[in-house]
């Protein structure tokens, strides 16, 4: 499978495909936004249909228009491959006239259609994608990361583990960018408060068979096994961890990347006690709730951080048109950075300069079925963790953005 710095360098070499950039403004009377994600893989819960429906929402409530011209929404499914993402993305601002895409899971797919949306001089807005590399040493002038990445997850949930005692680690992480940078990351935490970490194996994509992985953590004798992967993978894993009987050996399960779709897929028996990081929930408080039914009643299941982070940037993208009256990239862009984030998602949220949008993450601890009062009651809050600690410091991340700002 795909390395991070394969990655990186196959996604460069595909973004740089191609012709030159396109000037751009509200030309065509349209504002356009495209929504790339996983329609029908590992992904598609988190993501999908979902996030669709999230960026709809928001164009709805904003009125359809902004400043006087319509805005659209088109959505794909780039099957988390590296060339179908380019190529759709290329055909959306190239033929179709795309001034933003948004969403993009898959960190191997996150990553060139980033590099393509800095090429072309539009706008990608990434909620879905999670490598750190994003706002590293990949940052473009065009590209926020907007809603979690896996310095944040692993630095939120792993000192936290550390400090509890839990302090040698084995990791099972997915062999393509975003389990190498998750791995990575959390690796660093641990060792730097305190910790130890014993062994690693990686495993494919969407795989289905994690009995080989988990019995060589299981015999590691770490005492946390940690699981570097999401989606289908973290769900598969935890099944078959609870099969095998991992954690009445007294060895813990953490998910690094943990959607509440996946806690209530497998249901609170099997995942009570597990920690999670996440940036959203939907039972936090007035506004989160009110967000979070809208939602289930258009999609079938309460949004997840991803899906939620989706609404709160669209927003924020058209409050930024509106304010200067034009979809200019480069003065949208400057106009984000400017305004401060304020809704259901954030509270005083900031987009620096390497493109991290800066908010508050939450540990949580999946509850007891006992304590549960409902369906979606899964979470009880352990701590909030303001952004500023929770993510990566901008001078931290090697993106050359900052070496000139």
């Amino acid at each position: 499978m795909r390395s991070l710095a394969t990655a990186l360098a196959t996604g460069l070499a595909l973004a740089a495909l191609g012709g030159p950039a396109h000037a751009q403004g509200i030309s065509d009377d349209v504002v356009r936004i495209g929504v790339l994600t996983d329609m029908s893989s590992l992904y598609a819960d988190a993501t999908g249909k979902g996030s669709v429906a999230a960026v709809e929402m928001a164009v709805a409530d904003y009125g359809g228009k902004v400043k006087g011209k319509p805005i659209e929404v088109i959505s794909a499914d780039h099957q988390n491959k590296p060339d179908v993402g380019v190529s759709i993305a290329r055909n959306w601002y190239d033929n179709e006239k795309v001034d933003a895409i948004v969403d993009v899971p898959t960190s191997s797919v996150a990553l060139p259609i980033s590099a393509l949306t800095r090429e072309k001089n539009k706008i990608n807005i990434n909620s879905g994608g999670g490598s750190s590399d994003i706002t590293g040493v990949a940052c473009s002038p065009n590209t926020v990361h907007y809603t979690y990445d896996t310095y944040a997850l692993s630095h939120v949930a792993g000192k936290a583990m550390v400090q509890r005692g839990e302090d040698t680690w084995f990791f099972v992480t997915a062999d393509y960018a975003f389990g190498m940078a998750l791995e990575r990351d959390a690796a660093d935490v641990v060792k730097e408060s305190g910790g130890k970490v014993l062994g690693d194996v990686r495993h494919p994509l969407n795989t289905s068979d994690f009995s080989s992985f988990l019995l060589q953590a299981q015999a590691s004798k770490a005492k946390v096994i940690a699981l570097a992967n999401a989606g289908g993978d973290t769900t598969n894993a935890l099944k078959q961890a609870a099969e095998f009987g991992i954690t009445q050996g007294g060895q813990k399960m953490i998910a690094l990347l943990m959607q509440i779709t996946d806690t209530h897929s497998l249901g609170l028996k099997a995942t009570q006690g597990l920690i999670v990081t996440d940036a959203f929930y939907w039972d936090m408080n007035d506004e989160t709730r009110a967000f979070s039914k809208r939602f289930m009643a258009k999609v079938g299941h309460m949004p997840t951080m991803i899906q939620a982070g989706l609404y709160s940037a669209t927003m924020h993208y058209l409050k930024a048109i509106e304010a200067i009256g034009t979809d200019d990239a480069p003065k949208v862009m400057e106009q984000m950075r400017k305004m401060p984030i304020n809704d259901f998602f954030a509270k005083n949220g900031k987009i620096r300069i390497d493109g991290r949008m800066v908010h508050d993450m939450y540990l949580f601890q999946v509850k007891k079925p006992e304590e549960s009062k409902g369906e979606w009651d899964l979470y009880k809050l352990i701590a909030t963790v303001p952004g500023d600690q929770a993510f990566r410091p901008l001078d931290k991340g090697g993106c050359p953005l900052v070496k000139t700002n």
